[in-house]
Parts: structure tokens; sequence; C-alpha cells
């Protein structure tokens, strides 16, 4: 039995009305107020509520994916024909290094983390993320390295040593310039980001989630993002330091990876392929989340299995970092050693099983809803259960050794990630766009984007199995003809097209409903988690008061006769947020929340300046820790308001005493 949205009523002295609003729509008026961002331009560069830094860091990063697209546009028309002279053998370089590096660095984790930050909080009741100034500085560090990438390729100054960039062709003898180091300090940026996201995410989860959201009830996204957060922040440290040992060995003379003084070319082999592989999985877990919150929606019924679904999460995330040798069976590591990595390969196929087949038990006894969102949730089972097929394949060392310079693993690639995180995560997009907006996207529109989408994908990146057998290399900027290639390249870059035509309907379908879509109201799906309890879009506070959850999906269950249904207590004139015990959700105080401050913008210049000045000289970590310290001793200086909110929450009651 499904209920409407959540009364609200902040106050005991408030009534709450039949459909939630509140009675007294000032202090509605007020609660929306305090947690607003500031107007006009100033505000701008204050601005601190997650859905405004979600919504800027969710825009960055589908510009950076249609740049990327557009590099592999260039990279496909380049190779429709043998012996093309579109582009040369050093800008390919450059084009295919920017396409790899946007995709996997600037758009696959980064738009996992935007939605999000921008989501996680409405899934849990809370009014805002933790450390809403922290998430604002990630937004700016991510964009700035964005952008220094981009600018340094418009000057011809791109790296040009793939996206993965294995010394030596990445060290100072062979890369000579600043191609490489700009390159490295792009991903000190975006890890940079990556991390503060982690630990933003991990905390909202942990510490503010509405009372009653234990931890069984918490939605199966939340723990999708929950347990690739806490990936993060074990796998991102590895490519840092294995960049920053690559920027030390190019600018300052160490020989880390240079075998003629001590140095091993393969250490960084294994330090970036232990932060490689499991980023599949940081880009895939997210995936994994879209479809649990779509499905059970379009199902009509609650997930099959909830248990096994998160053990499953987390079993992921644990065995993904023992792979990453499977990326290096090419090396002259130990036989036996590469024995254990197969076997591990293998195994993390059981927990992405398990989900699959409680989906499927799922989708068996409900009521299924064709709608665009479903569509492409749908299509997850056939794109990336083929590539996990292949992944299987590739698990053996002696068909890898045979394959793994070949397109063959361009195609395995392409089929794990488009297929566990892009086609769901244009499901999330069609799912979620109403709470974003306000509005619904056509649906006629959908589902042609749809049917282009998967069409083309599957005619560009198919034939690249079948290329891969006939031993077309990968990272080649042209073939000869008579090769026996030029037929599947061909299709390959007209089923390329197809898809860039089908993402464009998506992107025109987005624009046009933004203006004219149907009016959405607060649940067009009549979905049972939190976040479609409250207005869409949803108001600067999220909910005029927190409420409290008695359910795993709490607009499908009944509120038991008598149990409450919203905190009170909580100041509508100042950021207070509950803050709730780790397992059970049980409220322990409120904390104030800081202020909209332009100090996480200025600092993230400041960062700016010290991380790209370092690529010109070691002294720019000396200087240019100046302006850093300045800005963050700024944004920490303790201002009279914060000190007189913290010690009035001092003397306030438990808030245990508040829950009406």
């Amino acid at each position: 039995m499904r209920h409407g949205p959540l009364d609200a009523q902040p106050d005991p002295r408030l009534a709450a009305t039949k459909d939630g609003a509140l009675a007294d729509g000032r202090i509605a008026a007020l609660v929306d107020a305090t947690w607003d961002d500031p107007p006009g331009l100033w505000g701008w560069f204050c601005a601190i509520n997650h859905k405004t830094i979600a919504c800027r860091f969710l825009v960055t990063t589908l510009v950076f994916f249609a740049l990327g697209g557009l590099l592999a546009a260039a990279m496909r028309l380049q190779l429709a024909r043998p012996e093309n002279k579109l582009l040369g053998p050093d800008l390919y370089n450059q084009v295919f290094t920017m396409h790899g590096t946007t995709m996997m660095f600037l758009f696959a984790v980064p738009v996992m983390q935007a939605l999000a930050v921008y989501l996680v909080p409405l899934m849990v009741g809370a009014r805002s993320v933790a450390f809403p100034r922290m998430n604002a500085y990630a937004y700016y560090v991510f964009l700035f390295g964005g952008l220094m990438l981009y600018i340094a390729f418009a000057l011809n100054s791109a790296g040009d040593a793939g996206w993965f960039a294995y010394p030596p062709l990445s060290g100072p003898d062979y890369s000579p310039g600043k191609r490489i180091d700009f390159w490295a300090q792009m991903s000190t940026f975006t890890e940079l980001a990556s991390l503060i996201e982690a630990v933003v995410i991990v905390t909202t989860v942990f510490k503010l989630r509405a009372p009653g959201m234990t931890l069984d009830r918490v939605p199966l996204f939340v723990w999708a993002m929950l347990v690739t957060s806490f990936t993060v922040m074990f796998a991102m440290p590895a490519v840092m330091l294995s960049s920053t040992a690559l920027l030390l060995d190019r600018l300052v003379g160490t020989h880390f990876y240079n075998p003629g003084e001590g140095g091993d070319p393969l250490l960084w082999q294994h330090l970036f392929w232990f932060f490689g592989h499991p980023e599949v999985y940081l880009i895939f877990m997210p995936g994994l989340g879209f479809l649990s919150a779509i499905i059970p929606t379009f199902s009509r019924r609650p997930i099959f299995g909830y248990t096994a679904m998160v053990l499953s999460l987390i079993a992921t995330a644990f065995l993904s970092f023992g792979l990453w040798v499977h990326h290096m069976f090419a090396t002259n590591l130990p036989e036996l050693g590469k024995s254990f990595f197969t076997a591990a390969s293998m195994m993390i196929a059981i927990p992405s099983a398990t989900q699959i087949f409680c989906w499927l038990a799922t989708l068996g006894s409900g009521r299924l809803v064709l709608r665009t969102p479903m569509l492409y949730a749908l299509s997850f089972f056939v794109i990336l259960v083929l590539g996990g097929m292949t992944g299987l394949m590739l698990a053996s060392v002696s068909l890898d050794t045979q394959v793994h310079d070949t397109y063959f693993v361009v195609a395995h690639l392409h089929y794990v990630l488009m297929g566990g995180a892009v086609f769901p995560l244009f499901g999330a997009f069609y799912y979620w766009y109403p709470k974003f907006t306000g509005r619904l996207m056509a649906e006629g529109l959908g589902k042609l984007s749809f049917w282009l989408m998967f069409a083309g994908f599957n005619v560009a990146f198919f034939p690249m199995h079948v290329l891969g057998l006939h031993g077309m290399p990968r990272r080649v900027y042209t073939y000869q003809s008579g090769m026996g290639w030029e037929g599947a390249n061909l299709v390959s870059s007209v089923g390329a097209f197809v898809l860039a035509f089908g993402i464009l309907v998506t992107l025109v379908n987005a624009v046009l409903s933004a203006r004219r879509g149907a009016v959405a109201g607060p649940d067009p799906w009549g979905a049972g988690t939190l976040e479609w309890a409250t207005a869409s879009p949803p108001t600067p506070a999220n909910f005029h008061a927190i409420p409290v959850v008695h359910a795993r999906d709490p607009l499908w269950e009944p509120v038991p006769a008598g149990a409450p249904t919203h905190v009170a207590g909580l100041s509508a004139g100042s950021r207070e947020q509950l803050v709730t015990t780790l397992v059970d959700a049980i409220p322990s105080h409120r904390a104030a929340f800081p202020t909209p401050t332009p100090w996480p913008f200025l600092s993230a210049v400041a960062s700016t300046i010290l991380l790209a000045g370092s690529v010109f000289t070691p002294w720019a970590v000396v200087w240019g820790g100046v302006p850093v310290a300045v800005a963050l001793t700024a944004w920490f200086w303790p201002r009279r308001k914060d000190v007189a909110s913290a010690l009035a929450l001092e003397k306030a009651p438990a808030p245990g005493e508040g829950v009406a």
C-alpha cells in the first residue's frame, strides 16, 4: 500500500495539511531561505548548497563527456579506412590519450559522484551533505584540473602516452617537454576531488540519515555509493602516488621508474592498476545502484534479496583490489602468481551474477512498466553480460597474452563500461530528470534515443572483437590496406556515429523538456524511496521537516498507528542538521552547518596555482603554499555568528526529546 508524501512538521506548534504542506507557510519559507545560497554573481562564488554544486558538477562532467565523444569520433573517422591522412601520428596519440583520460578521469567516476551528491541527502532524509564547503572545493578543483588539461591540448601540449602513461614511454627520455607533466598533474587534481567527495558521501550516509533509517533500510543506490566511496578512498591514493613519482622523475631527477638507476617501470603498472582495476568497479557499482532504484519502481514490487544485494556490492569492492595483475599478464611476472589473479578474475563474477539473479527475480515477480528508464536498465543484461563473458575469457593468461594488445580488449572494455555504467546512467538520467527539473522527458524521444544508442553501440563495438581476433593492434593511428580489417572498421565507425546521434537525441529531449515537458509532481513514477517525498525540484532545505522512516520503502508502506512521522525542534532560522547514530539512526545531537562563503572557490584557485605551477618549477610548491595557507586559514577562521550558534546548540534540549 502506497502512501503519499511524508507529513512535514518541524515544530509542535505547526499543524500539517493532508498533502504534507506546512500550515504555516512562513516557517517553510524561513527554512528554505536559511538553507539557500545568496543571489547574484557573488552568491554564485559563495554557493555551497549540495544541489547547486551537484548540478554544476553534473553539467561539467557531461561537457567533458561530449568532448570525449568528439575525440572518439575523430579516431573512428581516422580508422574508417586504411592509410587515412585525417590525423597524423602525433595528433592521433594526443587525441587517443585525451579521449581515454577524459572518459576515465573527467567523466566516468565524477558523474557518478555528482549524482550521489545531489541524491544521497534526499534519499536519506538530510538537508545537506556533510562538509558542504569541502564539497564545493572539490568541484572547483575538478573543474580547474579539467580546464588545465584541455588548455594544454589546445596548445599542442596534451599527453601522448595513452591514458595509462606507461614508463619508460612517459619518462623524461622518451617524452620530453611538458605534455606528460600536465597529464600527471591533472590526475592529481581529479583524484583529490574524488577523495574529497568520497569522504563527503561516506559521512553523509553514516551520520545524517533520518531517524529510523537503519542500515538495513538504506536504499540500494545509497549502499552502492557508500561502497564506491570506500573503494575510492583505498584506490585513489595509489594513482596519486604513481603520478607524483612520475613527476619527480621528470622534474626533479629521481629514478622511481628508471631501471638503469635501480628503479622499475613495472612499479608504475602495479601502482596504476591497483587503482585502475578498482576504477572499473568505481564506474560499475553506481550503475548497479541505478538499476536497483529503477527495476523495483517499474516492476511495482520491492527488490528481491536486499541483503544479498548489499553483500554482493561489498564483495565486488573487496575482490576488485585483487585483480590488478589481470592487466599485466603480458609482463614477465611469475606464472604461479598470475594464476591467483586468474582465479580472482573469475571469482568476481559471482557477486555480479548474484545481483543479476536478484534483479531477474524482481522482474519475474512484478508487473513490468516499460518506460524509457526501464529500457536502459534492461539493456544492461545484454551488454554487460557480453562484456563479462569476454572478461572471463581475458582472465585466462594464455588467451590474454595473445589478444592483450589487440582491439579485442578495446571491445571488452567498452562493453563493460558502457553496459555497466553508461546505459544505466542514461536510465538514471531519465528516471531522476523529473526530480531535478520538475518536468518529465518526452517518452517518444526517449525510446528513439535508446534504440539508436543500443543499435549504434553494438554495431560500433561488436566488430572490434573480430578485429582483435584477426590481429588488429590497438593504439595505432592507421593500418595498411589488404589486412582484412577495412570492412569491420568501416562498420564500427558507422555504428559510432549512430550511437552519437542517439546521445544527441537525449540532449535535445532534455533541453526541450526543461521548458515544455509535462509537469512531474513530487513522485511521477510512484516510487518508494524518500527522495520522491519532497517537491520536484526540491526546495533549498530538501525537507521542511526531517522525516522519520519506518520501512525500507517508506512511500510504499503504511506508517504504524501512533508512530512519529517527522522530527520537531530544529531551528528554522539557522542551519541545524540532525545527526544520528551509525547503525540504528537514533537521534544523537544537532550540528550547526556552515554558511555560504567564497573561500572554497578561492582555496581551489590557490591550489591550482600551486599544482599547475609545479609543472614548471618545483619552487611553486614552496611559494604556491603561501596563498593556499592564507585561503585555508580564512576558510576555517571562526566567526562570531558561528560561535554563537554552536554555543546555543550546546544549551539546546537533546534531539531525542524533539521527535514528534
